[in-house]
C-alpha cells in the first residue's frame, strides 16, 4: 500500500493543535513493512523510520523544459535569465509560465512585467501564488512562535544578497538573544537552508520578504552598524588588524548592497560615504573587482567631505585589476581635490600613485618630476618612510626610462631610510626594486641575491601580491637566462598567490605564454596568451592588452609556414 501525505507541514508541526496524535499515528503507518509513506512538506521535522530526500531546484534545462510545457509560445527573447533569478525553483517557474499562457503575453511583455513586478507576478488565480505559499509557512504555529521580531530577522537576511554567515548571527544580531536557535527552525520550515557556512534562502523567497523600506527596518539598521565597525578606516599589511579584514572576501556582496542602498537613501551622510571609502579600500587589498558604486562616488559634488577619500580607494581599486587609464583619471581628479583643501601629505601621497601609474602607462618622465615632488614634500614633513616609498617609485621609473645608475642610486637610498624593523613591506619592495635593476644591469647574481632577500621578507609577511610579484620577477630573471624549469616553478608559485585575482592571474598567464614559446611550444603559448588577452580586454588593462597582442602576433611571425593561423 503506498500512502502519500501531500503538503504535510500543517499536520507535521510540532506547534499545531493535536500534533503529537497525528505525528504518533504518522510513525505508527510508517512501521508497516507492507506500507510505504510518502510526505512532502516544507518542514524537516519527521517520524525517525522515514528516510529524508532533499529536492533540489531544477537545472537550467529541466527549468526550460518546465516553463515551455505550459508556455507555448516560443519567441524571442528567451527568458532563461527570468528563470535564472528565480534559482530555477519549480513552484516559482510554473506561476510564471501559467500566468504568461492565461494571459497571452509575449516574452517581451513577460519580461517587462517581470522587471516592474519582480515576484508579484507569480499569481497565476484566486489562492494560488507564490504569496499563499510563503504566507502559509510565516502562519505555521512553528513560526508563530518565535516572536515578534521574526519577520522583521527573515527579511534581513532577505536584503542580504550573500547571505548569513553563520558565525556572524550573534554579532549581526545582537537583540535576538536566541538567534542561531532561530536560523534553525527557520531552516527546519524550509524558509532557509544552509550552504558553507551561510544560512541562505531562495531569490523568490528573497524578493518576496525584502523590506520595501530598508531605512525603517531596526534589525537591518542594527547589521549595517556592524558591519561599518568591521571597516576601519585604513589597511595596510604593516599595520595590526590587517589579516583580519580579510572578512571582507567571504562578504564583500553584502557590504556592497547595504551601501549601494544607503548611499540612495541617506545620500548626505558622512557617516555612509566614510564606509564606502573603507569598503573600497578593503577590496583593492583582499579583492580586487570593479565596483557599482564607482558613478556615485564620482556624482559627489567635488566639496563633500568623503569625496576625496572615495575617489582615492576607487582609483586604487582600478589599479589593482590593472586599469592604468582610469587609475590615473581619478588620481588627476584626487590631486586636484587635495590641492584645493591645501593637505600636503594626501597631495604627496597622490603624487606617489600617480608616478606609479604614468610608469606603467609609458610616461617616466612625467612620473619622475612627480616622484621627486613627492620625495621632497614628505621630507619637509619629516616623514622618512614615506620620502623611502618615493624613492622607490623614482627608482622604478628611472628604472623604465634606462637611466640604471640613477635608478640603483634612488633605490639604495631608500634602504638606508627605512628602520631596521617594521616597514618590512617596503623593505621588500626595496630590494624587488633592485633585483630588476640588477638583472636589466647584467649583474644576474646581484639580482636574485636581492629577489630571494624579497621573496623572505614577502613569505614572513604572507603578504599573497608582493609574493606574486618576487615570484613573477625570478620567473622572468630565469625566462631570460633560458633556465626553464626554474621559471615554471616559479610561474607555478605565481598563480598559488593569485588565486581571487583575474588580473594577477592573466599576468602570470602571459609570461608563461613567454616561457612556451622560447620553448618552440607555439600552440601553449598561444592558448595561455589568448587567455591572458581576454581577461586584460575585459579590466580594460590597456597597455597588458597592446602587449599581449604584440606577442601573439610574433608567434604568427615565428611559427615556419603559419600553422597556428592567427
Amino acid at each position: 500500500m503506498l500512502i502519500i501525505l501531500d503538503n504535510a507541514e500543517s499536520i507535521l508541526d510540532p506547534q499545531v493543535t493535536s500534533a503529537q496524535e497525528i505525528y504518533t499515528a504518522v510513525d505508527e503507518l510508517s512501521r508497516f513493512n507492507n506500507i510505504c509513506l510518502c510526505t512532502t512538506s516544507r518542514i524537516s521535522t519527521i517520524p525517525p523510520d522515514c528516510e529524508i530526500l532533499e529536492i533540489p531546484t531544477l537545472s537550467m534545462e529541466a527549468a526550460r523544459d518546465t516553463f515551455y510545457r505550459i508556455y507555448k509560445c516560443r519567441e524571442q527573447p528567451d527568458p532563461i535569465n527570468i528563470l535564472r533569478q528565480l534559482d530555477f525553483h519549480p513552484l516559482s517557474i510554473t506561476l510564471l509560465a501559467t500566468v504568461a499562457q492565461y494571459n497571452k503575453w509575449g516574452t517581451k511583455r513577460l519580461t517587462k512585467d517581470w522587471g516592474r513586478q519582480r515576484t508579484g507576478v507569480l499569481h497565476a488565480q484566486h489562492s494560488r501564488s507564490l504569496a499563499t505559499t510563503i504566507e502559509l509557512s510565516l502562519s505555521s504555529p512553528m513560526f508563530q512562535e518565535l516572536g515578534p521580531n521574526t519577520r522583521e530577522l527573515l527579511g534581513t537576511v532577505a536584503f542580504f544578497p550573500q547571505d548569513v554567515n553563520e558565525e556572524n548571527i550573534d554579532r549581526l544580531f545582537p537583540a535576538i538573544s536566541d538567534g542561531p536557535d532561530m536560523f534553525d527552525k527557520f531552516c527546519v520550515l524550509s524558509l532557509t537552508y544552509r550552504s558553507n557556512g551561510f544560512v541562505t534562502m531562495l531569490a523568490p523567497l528573497r524578493d518576496y520578504l525584502c523590506p520595501k523600506d530598508p531605512m525603517s527596518s531596526l534589525l537591518l539598521n542594527t547589521a549595517e552598524e556592524c558591519y561599518f565597525s568591521r571597516l576601519p578606516t585604513n589597511i595596510h599589511p604593516d599595520e595590526s588588524g590587517f589579516e583580519e579584514s580579510r572578512w571582507i572576501t567571504s562578504e564583500s556582496a553584502n557590504v556592497g548592497h547595504l551601501l549601494d542602498i544607503f548611499t540612495s537613501v541617506d545620500a548626505n551622510s558622512k557617516n555612509v560615504w566614510d564606509a564606502c571609502a573603507s569598503f573600497t579600500n578593503h577590496l583593492a587589498w583582499h579583492k580586487p573587482r570593479l565596483l557599482v558604486l564607482g558613478p556615485k562616488i564620482e556624482a559627489l559634488s567635488d566639496d563633500h567631505p568623503s569625496k576625496a577619500q572615495c575617489l582615492h580607494w576607487l582609483a586604487w581599486l582600478f589599479e589593482s585589476i590593472g586599469n592604468q587609464v582610469e587609475r590615473k583619471r581619478l588620481f588627476t581628479h584626487t590631486l586636484k581635490l587635495w590641492r584645493a583643501r591645501g593637505d600636503h601629505y594626501q597631495i604627496a601621497q597622490t603624487l606617489l600613485e600617480l608616478c606609479d601609474t604614468n610608469r606603467l602607462i609609458g610616461l617616466p618622465e612625467e612620473g619622475i618630476q612627480q616622484a621627486k615632488e613627492a620625495s621632497g614634500i614628505f621630507e619637509r614633513l619629516g616623514n622618512t618612510v614615506k620620502q623611502a616609498e618615493s624613492l622607490i617609485e623614482l627608482a622604478r621609473l628611472l628604472h623604465s626610462d634606462e637611466r640604471l645608475d640613477a635608478a640603483e642610486e634612488a633605490a639604495s637610498h631608500a634602504i638606508n631610510l627605512l628602520p631596521e624593523k617594521g616597514k618590512q613591506l617596503n623593505v621588500c619592495q626595496s630590494h624587488r626594486t633592485l633585483g630588476n635593476i640588477y638583472y636589466s644591469k647584467g649583474e644576474a647574481e646581484r639580482a636574485i641575491h636581492h629577489l630571494e632577500v624579497a621573496l623572505r621578507i614577502a613569505s614572513s609577511l604572507n603578504h599573497s601580491t608582493e609574493l606574486f610579484w618576487v615570484h613573477f620577477a625570478l620567473a622572468d630573471l630565469f625566462l631570460g637566462h633560458r633556465r626553464f624549469d626554474d621559471a615554471h616553478a616559479h610561474i607555478g608559485c605565481t598563480k598559488a598567490h593569485a588565486v581571487d585575482d583575474v588580473y594577477l592571474l592573466a599576468c602570470g598567464s602571459d609570461l608563461q605564454a613567454r616561457v612556451w614559446y622560447e620553448q618552440h611550444m607555439y600552440e601553449e603559448a598561444k592558448s595561455e596568451a589568448l587567455g591572458a588577452l581576454g581577461v586584460f580586454e575585459k579590466l580594460g588593462a590597456t597597455r597588458n592588452a597592446e602587449r599581449t597582442r604584440e606577442f601573439l602576433m610574433r608567434i604568427g611571425r615565428g611559427v615556419e609556414g603559419g600553422g597556428l593561423g592567427l
